[in-house]
């Protein structure tokens, strides 16, 4: 087991103080790797070093509810289900519907005074990661997100899915109870272990690799975060209202033209969808990966040299299109414009195309054109 993170620092940002690891050059080229539930920033343990090899900053944050990151103001009573909060001065509901953890990165990012980063993610941290490349596209270089697009909304979610398809919900059915909330207080870790094996079937993971993340649910608003994550989209929370309108441009889809790898592990036991569901999300150069060999939902922890691989790739692809400042290890900053890219479907594939590594690593393909890789599927 390695845990390269180093000394977590703390920061305020936004409505917290955030618990996070700075790795690599400080005047390097930012990668922002957002973690997933239940798992926290060790998922991230040896990807990030691959990356601050390359000549790259990461920053890895404990999200709300997680390891050290704690919120600057008291609790605000969320009052009964489907009722907006009661916010009062000095108070913060927690709040864990989908639209914060973006706004939580972003002052993050503001906080650290970091213009731009590639993003990515998984779990959540996808989700989080698809949000940012939607809605604030100018802080985004590239974007990596396993599980491909993952913005949802209450309405979406309102529409029930097939008895085999809600079956690989249940956690979030029982946790729409006041049985469930108290289950998922008292046995933290039990919950979280038996997820982790779930959704990764095939990873050998040891107590020690387990112990490290599973202290991170000990922070006191983890289980209020979890609980009302999972009961906003179902519509039994009612989120924060000053998030409306952000909620409102979510349920409508955004598309992504951030240049954007997806990555789908060969052994997800997650609820996750195909990678042809999504492929019309994604208007930029794209591509998609599988990854071989066993490996499941935890796809940086379980594939850590696959992952970074997509990452690096992502942002070689993007300012070989033209997007955002060209600040590569060994590229002069300014040497390529500095844009939005109109890059033609074509010239977009074709950049992609050119970041074509020789071989496979930790058992993934070699980089492949977007037609080739549409026929791969995500399970």
């Amino acid at each position: 087991m390695s845990d390269a993170l180093g000394p977590i620092r703390q920061l305020d940002a936004g409505e917290l103080n955030v618990g996070y690891a700075d790795l690599g050059p400080s005047d390097g080229p930012v990668v922002l790797l957002l973690h997933g539930w239940p798992y926290d920033i060790h998922s991230y343990a040896d990807a990030a070093p691959r990356l601050t090899d390359a000549g790259y900053r990461v920053l890895v944050p404990h999200l709300r509810g997680y390891g050290s990151t704690r919120f600057l103001a008291a609790d605000a009573a969320a009052g009964a289900p489907g009722t907006a909060p009661r916010a009062s001065e000095g108070t913060v509901p927690r709040n864990g519907q989908q639209a914060v953890f973006a706004l939580d990165a972003i002052a993050l990012l503001d906080a650290l005074g970091v213009t731009s980063a590639v993003v990515a993610g998984f779990d959540w941290g996808a989700r989080t990661a698809n949000i940012l490349a939607a809605l604030w596209p100018d802080r985004c270089r590239a974007h990596v997100a396993v599980s491909g697009y993952l913005i949802g909304s209450q309405q979406a979610n309102a529409a029930p899915l097939p008895p085999a398809a809600e079956l690989a919900w249940w956690y979030q059915f029982y946790f729409a109870t006041p049985r469930g909330r108290e289950g998922y207080d008292r046995y933290r870790a039990e919950f979280a272990r038996l997820i982790w094996q779930t959704a990764s079937p095939r990873w050998s993971f040891d107590d020690a690799v387990f112990d490290r993340s599973a202290a991170a649910f000990e922070n006191p608003d983890h289980v209020d975060i979890v609980i009302d994550n999972y009961r906003w989209r179902l519509g039994l929370s009612r989120g924060d209202p000053r998030h409306d309108d952000l909620e409102r441009r979510l349920a409508g889809r955004p598309p992504i033209a951030v240049p954007t790898i997806t990555l789908e592990g060969d052994a997800n036991g997650a609820p996750h969808p195909d990678a042809p569901a999504y492929r019309a999300m994604f208007t930029g150069p794209y591509e998609h990966r599988v990854v071989t060999g066993g490996v499941g939902h935890n796809l940086p922890q379980e594939a850590p040299a696959a992952f970074a691989d997509a990452v690096i790739a992502a942002d070689r692809a993007g300012q070989q299109a033209g997007w955002g400042p060209a600040v590569l290890p060994g590229i002069k900053p300014g040497a390529l414009r500095d844009a939005r890219p109109s890059t033609p479907p074509d010239a977009a594939a074709d950049a992609l195309a050119d970041t074509a590594v020789d071989a496979p690593v930790d058992g993934s393909p070699a980089l492949r054109s977007p037609a080739q890789s549409e026929v791969s599927r995500a399970r």
